[in-house]
């Protein structure tokens, strides 16, 4: 896995220990990768968690630097999560190029090597994002999006992603790897620090009240956004990356893409839901600081979505803006002030 240190990383290994199989198989040993080694809800913490589970070591350092070790013995499947974000990569394509797309290249070439060497072919999950689509003056975006749009990212975020979609649908029609792309929502609410993410404030307007600190809106409320819960992201990059091939009901047809299912709402709904959860005096705690380059980006991604593909595979979005704030607070209480009311913990 790489970008396992990250917040979806670090979720994702979780679920992993705790289930024990993937593919219908028992994990041997699950490879954290990133630039960093992992902190606080981290994979040394799920190892003292789970002794007799999945052995699962982390490697440190730029992937495209590490594949020989990560490949060392014969992998099955990779999920990768590895990626610059939204808003550094519009600040810096250069950025963006070499750790999205140069990365992702090199990481398909490796397990492209291990098949010809003989090895197993390797299921490639590759975590993509609702930033391919976007408005364009000649082709603006129908009312509701599914997997057949046409993508026109507006973004230097949303064109790498594009194009790492397209080298992984490649590879998959060449048989070089066996390659799933999950377009990501934006994933709300999201534990630990903020990230550079042009949707991070998106987290921050709901995490920081809610454990009694400001946080800053820079888009205007009533922006519509396609969202999901980290659960609910995690359930879809692991159900489609066990997905078998073929036409029937909770199989993976194609090689389209799966948008994850989202739930549609505005900011202003997400306020909404932070007073009921937090308190008005949590949602006081948010104030409007706008900035044009953020909301440039955000309000150029779609809101609606068909979520057949997904529905096929058993994937349903969040049931309410609500639910989700509630299940963050339930399940970070060391990240909740006093004042918010502790929901029960969802198991």
């Amino acid at each position: 896995m790489t970008g396992a240190a990250g917040f979806l990383g670090r979720t994702l290994i979780a679920e992993l220990i705790r289930r024990e199989t993937l593919c219908g198989k028992q994990i041997h040993e699950i490879i954290g990768a990133d630039l960093v080694a992992a902190s606080g809800a981290g994979m040394t913490d799920q190892m003292s968690r789970a002794p007799d589970g999945p052995r699962v070591r982390t490697v440190v350092g730029p992937v495209t630097e590490r594949l020989e070790e990560l490949f060392a013995d014969p992998v099955d499947v990779v999920v990768h999560l590895a990626a610059a974000v939204s808003a550094a990569c519009e600040a810096d394509v250069d950025l963006g190029m070499r750790a999205n797309v140069d990365t992702t290249r090199a990481v398909l070439d490796r397990a492209r090597a291990q098949a010809a060497a003989g090895g197993p072919l390797v299921t490639l999950t590759f975590s993509s994002s609702v930033a391919v689509y976007g408005a364009d003056p000649a082709h603006p975006l129908p009312a509701v999006i599914n997997e057949t749009t046409l993508p026109l990212p507006q973004s230097s975020y949303g064109a790498q992603k594009l194009i790492c979609e397209q080298l992984l649908t490649d590879y998959t029609r060449k048989g070089f790897v066996d390659g799933r792309v999950v377009r990501l929502m934006t994933v709300a609410i999201r534990a630990g620090a903020p990230n550079a993410a042009a949707s991070g404030f998106v987290s921050g307007i709901v995490r920081e009240p809610l454990a009694g600190l400001p946080a800053t809106l820079p888009v205007d409320p009533g922006v519509r956004l396609a969202i999901a819960s980290p659960q609910r992201t995690v359930e879809g990059i692991l159900r489609v990356t066990e997905a078998t091939r073929g036409a029937a009901p909770g199989q993976l047809t194609g090689r389209l893409p799966v948008n994850l299912p989202a739930l549609t709402c505005t900011i202003a709904d997400l306020l909404d839901a932070l007073g009921e959860v937090g308190g008005e005096s949590a949602r006081a705690l948010v104030r409007s600081e706008p900035d044009p380059a953020i909301e440039a980006i955000v309000a150029s991604w779609p809101a609606r979505f068909d979520n057949t593909r997904a529905a096929r595979l058993g994937l349903l979005p969040d049931p309410s803006v609500t639910a989700i704030v509630r299940r963050y607070a339930a399940e970070h209480p060391e990240a909740v002030g006093p004042g918010a009311p502790r929901a029960e913990r969802h198991r």
